[in-house]
């Protein structure tokens, strides 16, 4: 009896050890993205999680992969509390507790895939290896593509730089993802006597420094100048200080001097005929500063029947130029069914919106800028199309934003890495335009070559070359999307499956 008391005992310490360090993992996962030299940590951190979860039984690994989930996206995601609590005026507890349930509904994809693998647990170390980095590969590649995604800062991100940044011309954050994955799941083996698992996973990561990395060319260069206003988010969208906001503003813009001038998103804050009625006097000094200097400015299109539609409006061009943001923000700029009253409670200005329309590159200065609006960046299959070569190809890629909602802390540094993912897959530079930050340009290698400091007022005059040319993944992400991602991962599962049937 005594025996089996204590083994009990010895059992319950045993998971109450693990559970803290399991979160703690997760909390240096999120550690591991920026800034960019702190990728190693990533491939700790899941190794953490990969040893903790080895031999466990599918409940308990479950409960694993939820905690260390709530550790990652609780500390990854944690300047969500910013805008509830700061400007959405939620209670302090109500939105601590908003964040910690997105965190819990996301972690809920690491339960499922760390279950997943100790179902279809094999005693060979390296077969057990491939499954579970493909059960993790599953849960970021559903994370990004279900339920209108949400890949922020999903694992392959922390390698923007570091060994496994060289594979991306090639497979992309989410084969990366996989990379990584098996490189976790190759040292959790290793610790159990399987080092031959672990030196096949490193050479595998290192093989990409052995791979042809050019696949694009210079399209010439473009003197760009970036805005970055400065405006707190709390006085953005107050009445009374929008013409002194759009007088800061005319004189950005009137000061640039590139041959294209950036704003950043929404930095005119009202509908555009609206503008036209109530301010026609700063309108026409926007358009007549234009004439010299073309501008991509930041505001809204649209009516109210049709919905109004965030969008990027060209002055100053020769031909008549609008992008639309195509994929919505879910409770900041569409509203998910059910959740009305939570949205409205808030108080966002223009919280339930249209899709833009897809849109063209636009032509200037001899280059093709793809524009892209907030969040749209992280899903890069949405706008492969614009990194194929030929005529029709961007050679430049633009994002604006206004990351003033969520503070200046950790936010912008994960969303310029971001930036710095898609300008290794494509192959192309990428510049941005913020209202806080990270206002910066990044080259076709990923390398930032100019960044204004967060929270200040100024303008950033930069030359960014343009490229032509399309990479082996912007090649076959244009024709099949991801499959090729989801088939790679499910395939191993499936065989692990049928043979635990046969067994």
């Amino acid at each position: 009896m005594l025996p089996a008391v204590n083994r009990k005992l010895l059992l319950g310490l045993e998971i109450l050890g693990a559970w803290p360090i399991v979160m703690l993992a997760g909390v240096l996962h999120t550690a591991s993205f920026s800034p960019g030299l702190a990728w190693p940590l990533q491939l700790l951190a899941l190794a953490m999680l990969a040893h903790a979860s080895w031999d466990e039984t599918p409940a308990r690994a479950a409960r694993h992969g939820l905690l260390f989930g709530l550790g990652w996206m609780g500390s990854g995601l944690w300047w969500l509390y910013i805008s509830l609590h700061d400007f959405g005026h939620l209670p302090g507890v109500l939105a601590g507790a908003a964040v910690l349930l997105l965190a819990f509904v996301l972690s809920l994809y690491f339960a499922a895939a760390l279950a997943l693998a100790a179902k279809l647990r094999d005693q060979r170390p390296a077969v057990h290896a491939l499954i579970w980095a493909s059960c993790w590969l599953v849960a970021e590649l559903a994370r990004a593509q279900w339920f209108s995604g949400f890949p922020w800062i999903a694992s392959g991100y922390a390698h923007a730089v570091g060994p496994l940044s060289h594979w991306a011309p090639w497979i992309g954050v989410y084969g990366i993802t996989a990379l990584a994955g098996l490189v976790a799941a190759g040292v959790a083996a290793a610790l159990r006597g399987s080092g031959r698992v672990l030196m096949g996973a490193l050479l595998l990561m290192g093989g990409g420094l052995l791979l042809p990395q050019q696949f694009t060319e210079s399209a010439g260069k473009l003197k760009v100048s970036l805005l970055q206003p400065n405006v707190p988010q709390d006085q953005k969208f107050d009445r009374a200080l929008i013409e002194s906001n759009l007088e800061q503003l005319l004189r950005q813009i009137e000061s640039a001097q590139g041959q294209l001038v950036v704003t950043p998103e929404s930095v005119v804050p009202l509908p555009m005929d609206w503008m036209l009625e109530q301010y026609p006097l700063q309108v026409e000094r926007i358009k007549r500063a234009a004439a010299g200097h073309p501008l991509l400015l930041g505001t809204f299109l649209g009516n109210e029947r049709e919905g109004f539609v965030n969008s990027l409006l060209a002055l100053g061009t020769p031909q008549p130029y609008s992008y639309g943001k195509r994929h919505l923000l879910p409770f900041g700029e569409t509203i998910p069914p059910g959740f009305a009253w939570f949205v409205h409670a808030l108080g966002i200005p223009m919280d339930s919106q249209a899709r833009g329309q897809h849109q063209r590159a636009l032509a200037i200065g001899g280059q093709l800028v793809r524009p892209l609006i907030c969040y749209e960046d992280l899903f890069g299959e949405d706008f492969v199309d614009s990194a194929q070569a030929g005529p029709e190809g961007a050679t430049v890629l633009l994002n604006v934003s206004n990351l003033a909602w969520f503070g200046p802390a950790m936010v912008q540094d994960q969303h310029l890495q971001f930036s710095q993912m898609r300008a290794l897959e494509f192959q192309r530079p990428f510049i941005r335009s913020t209202n806080t930050g990270a206002t910066a340009v990044l080259d076709h290698k990923g390398q930032v070559t100019a960044r204004l400091p967060a929270v200040v007022r100024d303008v950033l005059e930069a030359e960014v070359e343009g490229r032509r040319g399309a990479t082996p993944y912007a090649r076959w992400l244009g024709s099949v999307g991801l499959w090729p991602l989801w088939g790679l991962a499910v395939l191993p599962l499936v065989l692990a499956w049928r043979r635990r049937r046969a067994r």
